[in-house]
């Protein structure tokens, strides 16, 4: 049975990584406790600052001067929930730092197909489950290396891909009426 990888052995599969690390969100919300204060301050109407997410941006600039991808397919709903709405309000930040960001909505998803969980693929040879707990609260990722489990994430990976939106078209698309 697989262990499940979280911390800093989490992390260092972005390190590790030699070209790509694709990732497919499916959630609505996401409970990452370094998150709670700042979404409580975003839900409020303030500014929800940077200095919890650096560590992930420094990570992403680092691994993106290398020369390595990073990209994700987001599936959205209309309208988004509250968590994702401060996902997008953070998206420019992780574009400023080389990280690709999609958007696909709910529909879609379903029609092709894609599963209900999120997942990191990386290089195309070892996948990452996403493992979540109670408060929807990341515990870690399981990891498979197992041929035709890899090879149906990356033809998920590649269906997303080619229906999913840039965030500048997402934006365009869904911008308030003036």
């Amino acid at each position: 049975m697989p262990e499940l990888v979280s911390g800093e052995a989490f992390l260092r599969l972005f390190r590790e990584a030699e070209h790509t690390a694709y990732r497919l969100e499916v959630r609505t919300s996401y409970g990452i406790p370094e998150e709670d204060e700042p979404y409580g301050r975003f839900l409020a109407g303030d500014d929800p600052g940077l200095d919890w997410f650096e560590p992930w941006l420094d990570l992403m600039r680092e691994e993106t001067s290398k020369g390595k991808r990073v990209e994700r397919v987001r599936v959205i709903d209309e309208p988004p929930s509250d968590y994702l709405r401060f996902e997008l309000w953070g998206t420019p930040y992780n574009l400023a730092v080389g990280e690709d960001i999609r958007y696909l909505t709910r529909p879609q998803a379903s029609a092709l197909g894609l599963p209900a969980y999120d997942y990191w693929l990386f290089d195309s040879r070892a996948v990452a489950r996403l493992q979540f707990g109670e408060h929807d609260r990341f515990l870690g990722v399981l990891l498979s290396d197992e041929p035709a489990d890899v090879l149906r994430h990356v033809q998920w990976q590649g269906a997303a891909w080619h229906h999913a939106i840039t965030f500048e078209d997402y934006q365009k698309e869904h911008a308030p009426p003036q």
